[in-house]
C-alpha cells in the first residue's frame, strides 16, 4: 500500500508543466490563486507559491489552469484579486491566501459569488460564510497544544507570550491560553509587536522581569527571530517555543546561532526523512520534498509549500468527482466541487491527513503534527 502511494505521488509530481498565464478555455477548470508574493508576508507567500509549479495541468482529460495573483500582504488587494478572478476569469475555485486577514476577507467574496475557497491560512468563519469556505492549515489549538504538551513534560509551570499585534498573534494567544490552562500552566506576561517593528526591547524587558519558565513567540517567518534574539541578549535562558509559521529556511538563515534550541510543532513534511517508519505522511512527504528540492534546490522544503501541495491533493479528488456531474465554468460545477470538498475522506498529504464534513471544513488530523527544534542550524525531529 505504501509503495503504491509513493508511486502515485511521484507520478503526479512528474507531470509536465505548462505556462501559468495562458488564457483559459471555456471548458477548462480554472483555479484562482492568491498569495502574498510581496510585502511583509512575502517569505510565507513565496514558499506557498512554489508548489503551484509542481501541480499537474490536468485532471483526467480536463485541462486545469492556474491564475496566480499577488495580494502584496494586503487584505484589500486580496479582495480585489478575488473579485477579478470570480468576475473576469470565472474561476471554479479560489486557492489561498496565506494570511488569515486576507482569507477572512476573501471568504466574503467566495460566499457572494458561490465559488469554493480553499484557504492556505487557518481561517474560522461565521455560520453564514461557512458553506463556501474551506482550509488546509491546521488550527492554532492543534499546533500550540503540541508544544504546550512538551512544556508540561519539561515541568514548566509558567509561560510568557510575545506575539504579533494582529489576528495571527491573537489566534495564537487564544490557543496558548486554552491549552496552557488545560495543562495547568499559568501565563504570567503578554506582550505584542508589529510585523515590521525594528525593536522589541521594551517588551522583552517586561518578559524577563516576569521570570517565566518558558516563552512562546507568537509570530511567523523572519519577524519571529527578533524577540527570540532579544530574549537571549537579555540573558533569558529558559526554553523558547514558536508557532509552526516559522518553519522555513529564511527563519533559520536570519536567526543563525541565536535561535538554536527553538522548539515548535510542525507538519511532518519539514522532517520527512527523519520520521519513523510507519508514519502515515512519510511516503508522500519524501516524494514531495524530492520534487520540490529538485526544482528549487536543497532545503527548499517548508510546511507552507506542503500545505499548498496538500491543498492540491484535496482539490484534485474533488475536481474528479465534480466532473462526473457538471462542466467547469458553471454554477453547477462549483456546487459539485464544493460538495466534493466537503466529503474529503482520509486524504494523506505531505503536511497531514484530512477528513472533512459539513461541520468541519478543515479536517486536519492532529496526530499528523510532530515536534522539532533548531539544532546546528537545521530542523531536528524531537518526537
Amino acid at each position: 500500500m505504501k509503495k503504491q502511494m509513493h508511486r502515485r505521488v511521484c507520478q503526479t509530481l512528474a507531470v509536465a508543466l505548462t505556462g501559468l498565464g495562458a488564457t483559459p478555455a471555456l471548458a477548462d477548470v480554472n483555479i484562482g490563486v492568491i498569495f502574498s508574493l510581496t510585502g511583509p508576508a512575502a517569505s510565507l507567500g513565496q514558499e506557498t507559491r512554489k508548489s503551484i509549479d509542481l501541480m499537474p495541468r490536468s485532471v483526467g482529460k480536463e485541462k486545469v489552469n492556474f491564475i496566480v495573483l499577488d495580494d502584496a500582504s494586503d487584505p484589500t488587494n486580496a479582495v480585489k484579486n478575488a473579485r477579478k478572478l470570480t468576475g473576469e476569469d470565472n474561476v471554479d475555485l479560489l486557492f489561498g491566501p496565506n494570511l488569515i486577514t486576507a482569507g477572512l476577507a476573501i471568504a466574503d467574496v467566495a460566499n457572494e459569488k458561490k465559488v469554493p475557497l480553499l484557504s492556505q491560512a487557518p481561517i474560522v468563519v461565521g455560520p453564514d460564510k461557512h458553506r463556501w469556505a474551506f482550509r488546509v492549515e491546521p488550527m492554532a489549538d492543534v499546533m500550540v497544544g503540541r508544544v504546550v504538551a512538551d512544556m508540561k513534560e519539561k515541568g514548566v509551570k509558567t509561560v510568557a507570550f510575545i506575539g504579533f499585534s494582529d489576528s495571527w498573534g491573537e489566534l495564537l494567544l487564544k490557543g496558548l491560553t486554552k491549552t496552557s490552562e488545560a495543562a495547568g500552566i499559568r501565563i504570567v506576561a503578554t506582550e505584542r509587536f508589529g510585523r515590521t517593528d525594528n525593536s522589541v526591547t521594551a517588551q522583552v524587558l517586561k518578559l524577563v522581569a516576569a521570570k517565566p519558565d518558558a516563552v512562546f513567540v507568537g509570530g511567523s517567518g523572519t519577524p519571529a527571530v527578533m524577540p527570540h534574539s532579544a530574549l537571549r541578549e537579555r540573558g533569558y535562558g529558559g526554553p523558547i517555543y514558536h508557532s509552526h509559521a516559522v518553519a522555513n529556511k529564511d527563519f533559520l538563515r536570519v536567526g543563525g546561532k541565536a535561535i538554536e534550541g527553538a522548539r515548535l510543532a510542525v507538519a511532518p513534511v519539514v522532517v520527512s526523512e527523519q520520521l519513523p517508519e510507519g508514519h502515515p505522511n512519510k511516503a508522500v512527504g519524501l516524494a514531495f520534498d524530492k520534487a520540490l528540492e529538485g526544482k528549487y534546490g536543497a532545503e527548499a522544503r517548508s510546511s507552507f509549500a506542503g500545505a499548498s501541495w496538500d491543498g492540491w491533493l484535496i482539490t484534485e479528488g474533488a475536481i474528479a468527482t465534480a466532473l462526473k456531474t457538471a462542466r467547469p465554468g458553471t454554477l453547477e460545477f462549483r456546487e459539485a466541487l464544493r460538495n466534493a470538498l466537503e466529503k474529503t475522506a482520509r486524504v494523506v498529504g505531505a503536511n497531514g491527513t484530512y477528513t472533512m464534513s459539513s461541520e468541519d471544513h478543515g479536517g486536519y488530523d492532529p496526530r499528523s503534527a510532530v515536534l522539532i527544534e533548531v539544532a546546528g542550524g537545521r530542523w531536528k525531529l524531537v518526537k
